[in-house]
């Protein structure tokens, strides 16, 4: 009898764990489904574009591309100025849709909104937990305890808040929320301790980030990882490297195998998960550069 009970146990446990993994990184959660709108065809005349390799430029937009290797790993660099970040620093949904496991490669997401620079977000529909607030709309109230969320404003303007001490409702209009971290960098200082990491992560990683220099002026960086060409890095390098770039606030979105950087329609980095296949994870949301 009691050999009957332990086998029923073991199954029951079994199926709870699949059921677990399934339904936090599998099944699509349709219930919590909001349509965002899609971007409308814009009628702007954009003059005076120059498009190579590692720049792009136009009257509002210039973007310098490069490329570093430091701490044994390759770190993509993207140097963006912007006359007017409101219009042109944006995010977009996976499908354009806002719900649990909806999710797309960065590259398509890339296409979809014409971007010209695009980076992965906070991955927020893997979670059900922290503030979604994209374009305006608030999508998701719930703090993800003390964790450090990314606000940015219309002005273009960077601040990261505290979620468990913080209303959504108490912000000034904010734009968009991003809800990931930790913070890096606050006033130029860097903020996160040497062993520090993510839950769950390595101590090297591949990385994404984001930074502003000051309004209108932001650095976005990936990481490569996990392989014998990159290493990865630690939350405090990757908070060093920012440092060396004058950024003032600079916070780290999902990494891992999310972390992607698509410039001018190209893959620009090589994203891993296990670091055998170079392949780009399905994530929900990109930060990208664009009108």
């Amino acid at each position: 009898m009691k050999k009957k009970y332990l086998v029923s146990y073991i199954v029951f446990i079994v199926l709870f764990t699949v059921y677990f993994i399934m339904d936090t990184f599998v099944i699509t959660k349709k219930e919590i489904v909001i349509e965002q709108p899609k971007e409308k065809t814009t009628t702007k005349i954009i003059e005076n574009i120059i498009v190579e390799d590692n720049y792009y430029k136009d009257d509002s937009i210039e973007i310098k591309l490069e490329e570093v290797y430091e701490n044994k790993t390759h770190i993509y660099v993207a140097d963006v100025q912007l006359v007017n970040p409101e219009e042109n620093l944006k995010t977009a949904l996976a499908k354009h849709t806002y719900g649990k496991n909806i999710k797309d490669k960065v590259s398509v997401m890339a296409k979809e909104n014409n971007a010209i620079l695009a980076i992965n977000g906070d991955y927020h529909g893997v979670r059900e937990k922290g503030f979604v607030v994209r374009n305006y709309q608030v999508y998701r109230e719930k703090a993800n305890g003390n964790a450090e969320a990314l606000v940015i404003y219309a002005d273009g303007d960077f601040e990261i808040i505290e979620e468990k001490k913080t209303k959504i409702k108490d912000l000034n209009n904010p734009k968009e929320i991003l809800s990931f971290g930790p913070a890096l960098l606050i006033d130029g200082k860097i903020e996160v301790g040497k062993n520090q990491e993510v839950a769950k992560a390595r101590a090297t990683n591949p990385r994404t980030a984001i930074g502003m220099i000051e309004k209108g002026h932001y650095l976005f960086v990936v990481s490569d990882g996990r392989t014998k060409k990159s290493r990865g890095l630690s939350l405090y390098q990757l908070a060093e490297f920012m440092k060396k770039y004058n950024v003032k606030v600079a916070y780290n979105l999902d990494g891992g195998g999310s972390s992607t950087m698509v410039f001018n329609g190209k893959l620009i980095n090589e994203p891993t998960h296990t670091g055998t296949k170079i392949v780009e994870r399905k994530v929900s949301d990109i930060v990208y550069i664009g009108y």
